[in-house]
């Protein structure tokens, strides 16, 4: 799909700006749009939400973001990739905001992590629907710099773009198993139940509720009963997934999926909590 094309079919609904965008929906990250307002939101964002990633996030996540310490300053994108690169081969590219799936899981598969540029607003403090800079930057590009993370997304991607091929009911199924891992998965680690989905680690509240809560179900780490289950956009999750490291992450998903599409579109979906 062309930009102008994703612009006409989502229309008001997009809240970025893709007019300078390019034909892979990237776009150049300008520092100096960031007001100081901008800044000093950033900065009450990160400091509000490290109070909280020390008590719930896994270990590989708090050394990485301990290492980046974007803490004073909304990052730089090209500072970043310089260094993720090095690490796990990865960069940061700069996106106007949400994108195709098929956009996203091509710079997936590349290993160039789409970015949304913008930051939300101070009345959006708490809460944001739409991905912003902070949920991206803090939520996600910590992980990136593990290698077993990373080399899982970037799989995951290649199996997305497959899963495109095949039709809509597949990317429907590959699509809850980025739900419940990159953006909502919790891990099993020595210091006790942790972390690692962006969409959690980005959110005040529901970083406590996945962890301490008693009303969800933490169940251990299933492809096939993921990628069955359906998931809130709009609260808290109803189950969580718990993985036993990346490493296993990484050969739990390794194998080819198509017959496991075949199987799954003769069972019924299990249903999200009302």
């Amino acid at each position: 799909m062309s930009v102008d094309e994703f612009i006409r079919t989502t229309g008001s609904a997009l809240r970025g700006n893709y007019a300078n965008a390019r034909a892979d929906f990237t776009v150049d990250q300008d520092l100096s749009t960031y007001t100081a307002e901008d800044q000093k939101l950033w900065r009450r964002l990160y400091e509000r939400q490290f109070d909280l990633v020390r008590d719930y996030a896994c270990e590989e996540y708090l050394e990485h973001l301990s290492e980046l310490d974007m803490s004073q300053s909304i990052p730089d994108f090209a500072a970043l990739s310089t260094r993720l690169r090095l690490a796990t081969g990865w960069e940061i590219v700069a996106v106007p905001g949400l994108i195709p799936d098929l956009a996203f899981f091509s710079l997936l598969a590349a290993r160039r992590f789409p970015t949304t540029v913008w930051l939300r607003k101070p009345e959006e403090f708490d809460y944001i629907v739409e991905p912003d800079i902070f949920h991206d930057c803090f939520g996600h590009v910590p992980l990136l710099f593990s290698q077993h993370y990373a080399d899982y997304l970037q799989a995951y991607g290649v199996g997305a773009l497959k899963a495109a091929k095949l039709g809509p009911e597949a990317l429907v199924m590959i699509g809850r198993l980025f739900w419940f891992t990159v953006e909502f998965g919790l891990i099993r680690q020595g210091n006790g139940m942790r972390v690692f989905g962006a969409g959690i680690m980005s959110s005040s509240g529901e970083i406590v509720y996945s962890i301490d809560s008693p009303v969800p179900k933490r169940l251990p780490f299933d492809l096939e009963r993921i990628m069955r289950t359906d998931y809130h956009i709009d609260r808290y999750q109803d189950p969580y997934f718990v993985i036993e490291s990346f490493e296993r992450l990484v050969a739990d998903t390794a194998h080819d999926f198509t017959p496991v599409y075949t199987r799954l579109r003769e069972m019924p979906t299990i249903a999200k909590a009302p």
